[in-house]
């Protein structure tokens, strides 16, 4: 019997997996059905950073002495004074990977190539089956406690499915396809965000040395700085968290709106490196054939010969129009990856918001009908609409685990961190 299983090592169940070895005698057991740990690795582009602070690591906003911290890595591999010098708060993606790689590598009860393909509430414990990648054996674990981490998968839009993926892929696959994406003539990029700027720079770089020519359409109302100033970035802290979720469903979807500027822009280094390449290749005669046109809705690609056609529309004018392309790129973000197991196996058992959305308490546990139990099932999946726009930000993944770990040992390992703001979100009568 585990005190607890993880489904899925990203970087979510890997800080709480970091954090339950260091502090706890829980006996934990998280699978993976990946062969090794990798960190969208379809998208770790040379000479790109994290969008979060380096503290944002693994461990250290519930334990800066953790011998799991980033700069605990930085110093082991005598790089601590090269960081120093870099002078930026950012880690770089590759190796923030790199990172998350030696963090596995210490936890003997990270298990990769197993997938988790089912799961039986027994009323009194959960049954955890397990396939081997390897072998195709299955096995069964018994846990009191597990935490789905499955994370997201990408969205691919109607219209946009069911082509060659050499030829029309998501971002996440973006490397994969890179070589024979540049020998295209032309290259189009659907959808707006940092994977989507990040994808046009690297192209953009590419440019001068192929002879293709490069459009970024997006529906977007233009190509848009993501909010970052200093009291912005203060909703993403804990303590907005516990306004928020205080929120009925219906004002926690309204208030998502209003803080897309925080969550869907783009970093404002980015927007810059693509605006000096911009204008240096303006200065050329010969410069290379580039399109940006945000208002412009892709809805359907159609399959012609040796191109495809896009069938666009600038929603703001109401003009439809055709546009053609060698390769396409869909920057057209995520969404949740909920295992397909899922419903079956706890669907009629738990609390729903909605028809996609389940009931999530404060300290991500899913709120099962029959509330008296001392078995759960907590998430750090899906949590949007019950947490906020922090629920896929990197620098919250340790406060949601330090809830988890106290919930499940009954005492606080960690100490939770409020009032750490400058903000209030609501004001009592007595203020």
């Amino acid at each position: 019997m585990y005190d607890c299983i993880g489904i899925g090592i990203g970087p979510y169940n890997l800080s709480l997996a970091a954090l339950m070895d260091e502090k706890t005698d829980l006996k934990v057991r998280f699978f993976d059905k990946t062969p090794e740990f990798q960190w969208h690795p379809g998208m770790l582009i040379d000479l790109t950073d994290l969008q979060v602070p380096f503290i944002a690591d693994l461990v250290t906003f519930a334990n800066p002495q953790s011998r799991y911290s980033y700069l605990n890595y930085l110093h082991t591999h005598n790089r601590l004074y090269k960081f120093f010098f870099f002078h930026k708060f950012e880690m770089p993606r590759q190796e923030y990977n790199d990172y998350a790689s030696w963090v596995v590598k210490q936890l003997p009860h990270c298990q990769f190539h197993s997938e988790v393909t089912g799961v039986k509430d027994t009323g009194a414990y959960f049954e955890v089956e397990v396939r081997n990648g390897q072998t195709d054996e299955r096995e069964v674990y018994k846990a009191r406690h597990v935490v789905m981490g499955t994370g997201s998968k990408p969205l691919i839009l109607d219209g946009m499915e069911g082509l060659p993926p050499e030829d029309v892929h998501h971002t996440s696959s973006y490397l994969f396809h890179k070589a024979s994406t540049l020998e295209s003539p032309s290259i189009t990029i659907i959808g707006s965000g940092q994977s989507a700027a990040e994808v046009f720079h690297d192209l953009l770089k590419e440019q001068p040395n192929h002879p293709y020519k490069l459009t970024w359409l997006t529906r977007s109302e233009g190509i848009l700085q993501l909010e970052s100033s200093k009291l912005g970035q203060e909703f993403f802290a804990p303590d907005y968290v516990d306004y928020f979720h205080g929120l009925s469903f219906e004002k926690r979807l309204e208030a998502l709106k209003t803080l897309d500027q925080l969550r869907n822009g783009i970093d404002m280094d980015t927007l810059n490196n693509i605006y000096n390449i911009l204008y240096h290749h303006s200065v050329s005669e010969n410069a290379p054939d580039i399109v940006i046109q945000p208002l412009t809705e892709v809805q359907k690609i159609l399959q012609e010969e040796d191109h495809y056609v896009l069938e666009c529309r600038q929603w703001q004018e109401e003009r439809d129009f055709s546009y053609m392309s060698g390769k396409v790129i869909l920057a057209t973000g995520y969404v949740p990856n909920i295992p397909s197991w899922f419903d079956e196996a706890l669907g009629d058992k738990i609390v729903w918001e909605d028809e996609k959305r389940f009931k999530v308490s404060r300290d991500y546990k899913l709120v099962f009908k029959d509330e008296d139990r001392s078995h759960h099932f907590y998430t750090l999946t899906n949590l949007e609409h019950s947490h906020g726009a922090g629920a896929t930000n990197l620098g919250l993944s340790v406060d949601r685990n330090i809830a988890i770990i106290n919930d499940i040992t009954g005492k606080e390992v960690y100490k939770k961190q409020r009032n750490t703001i400058f903000s209030q979100f609501s004001m009592d009568q007595t203020d």
